[in-house]
Formats: structure tokens, sequence, C-alpha cells
């Protein structure tokens, strides 16, 4: 039966930093390898230029890792709406108010970069051990990027990440009541169906990760902690966090924007 994750290094340059991150995360460390060589394990992290997540085997599908500099998000930060996004709309992102947020289940981090990229000062809360370290390795890309990109330079200084390895959960509880301005609440749901239109390499992700089954325990605490709302995003059909029903809801084609309001917004 084939082991599910271990490291292997890009090229003898990272043969150290591969050992390193292997030890840190408990997990075997194969050597200077590529991941379709590698057999008895379904996945490994290869440690090169950014950390990736890869399936092994011939056939496996692209990599997946956290990347705030280029591709999707580039373009995103670029084209897509600004303010006029739900999600902006969602945590109330508007001319001059740009609430400081503590996304809870940070995931790769794509929701928490754009917000931080419309202004909002974000702190990524990730209890999986693989997720942060590839969450760390993209903001340690960002940073090495911001030193010669002006527009990357506040957005990479708004962008954090908390290293304690608590869960959501815990940590949300142990805030002061109603001292963060927005929670924002991303719980990974269990996949519809084999028709659901999930990208393959983001399949092997979803099984590495798995669901949040403990999602529903999240909305109390996060409510208890935020000031002016908790924001929890959901597939368009998907019930209510906790069966809970929201102040108002955004919904997209896909997706909707569930919003728990406790204070009135600032005029």
């Amino acid at each position: 039966m084939s082991e599910v994750l271990a490291v292997v290094a890009a090229d003898e340059s990272c043969a150290e930093s591969a050992q390193s991150l292997a030890s840190a995360l408990s997990l075997p460390y194969l050597g200077v390898l590529l991941p379709t060589e590698v057999e008895n394990f379904l996945q490994v992290l290869l440690a090169g230029d950014a950390l990736q997540l890869c399936a092994t085997g011939r056939k496996a599908p692209g990599p997946v890792w956290v990347d705030f500099v280029g591709g999707a998000v580039a373009h995103r930060r670029k084209f897509g709406g600004g303010k006029g996004q739900q999600i902006a709309k969602a945590v109330g992102v508007r001319s001059g108010f740009y609430p400081r947020v503590v996304d809870a289940t940070a995931g790769l981090g794509r929701d928490a970069f754009v917000l931080a990229s419309l202004g909002c000062e974000v702190v990524m809360l990730e209890r999986n051990p693989v997720v942060r370290a590839l969450l760390d390795d993209g903001l340690r890309r960002l940073r090495e990027a911001a030193e010669t990109d002006g527009e990357l330079t506040p957005i990479a200084a708004r962008l954090t990440l908390d290293d304690s390895g608590r869960s959501a959960t815990e940590w949300l509880g142990e805030q002061p009541a109603e001292s963060i301005p927005v929670v924002y609440l991303d719980p990974m749901f269990p996949q519809r169906d084999k028709s659901a239109k999930v990208k393959k390499e983001m399949v092997a992700f979803h099984q590495l990760v798995g669901s949040d089954e403990d999602a529903d325990a999240l909305l109390e605490p996060a409510y208890a902690a935020c000031y002016y709302r908790t924001v929890v995003k959901r597939p368009r059909l998907a019930p209510f966090l906790a069966g809970r029903k929201p102040s108002l809801s955004l919904e997209g084609k896909s997706g909707r924007f569930d919003v728990y309001t406790r204070h009135g917004l600032p005029r």
C-alpha cells in the first residue's frame, strides 16, 4: 500500500532545505528526485525555486503551489474588479474603509491575497502543516518580488501568516470579544459529485487536506471575536454554516457569501 506524502528536492542546491522541511513536518526525505520517479508515495512536496505539492506517477496532474506574484492572482489583482468584487462587498471594503481581516481557513491564500491587494490587513490561519508550509513559501517569494516591484510592496506588508499551527476554533476562542473587525471563513466543502468541474491537481489537494468536518464549530467563536461581521464563503446551494441564517447573502454563479453582522460599518 502506498504511503501518502514525502519530500524530495529538485536539485542538490535544494537538498538541505528539503531535508529541513521533511524534519519539520515529520515526513520521509527521498533525496533528489522527480515526482514521476517516486514510487510508494501518492504525493510529494518538491522543494525547488517554489515549494510544490505534486502527485506522483507518469500521468499525474500538475503541481499545486502558492503563487502570490504571477498567474491568476496577478490577473485578478489588475483586472478583477477592485472594490466591485463580491468578496469586497461581503467584507465591507469601501473608499476609506479597509477593515483588518482574519482569514481563519486560509487554504492556498487566494482570497486573503485579494483582500490584501484591496487594502485590508490580513492575518491567515491554517491548521494543516503542509498547507501552511506552502503558504509560508508563497509569502517568501512575494516578499522577494516586492523588493523590486513597488506595486507588491504594500500588499506584502499587509499579508501575514500565523505560525502557531493552532486550529481556527481554538485561536478564535482565545481572542477577546469583538476584537477583530472581520473574520472570514471558507471551510473546505465536501466534493458534491464526480461531474463537478474541479481541476485534477486540486482534486489531489483536496484528498490530502480533506473536508472540514468540524466547520460548523467555527461560526460561534468567529462571531464572538468579530466586531463588524463574520463572512462565510459557501457553494451556492450549500446549507448555512451551523444551520444559522445569515444577516444577508451575496450570491454569484457558483458560490455565495453569507454575512453575519454584529455592528454596522462606519459611514
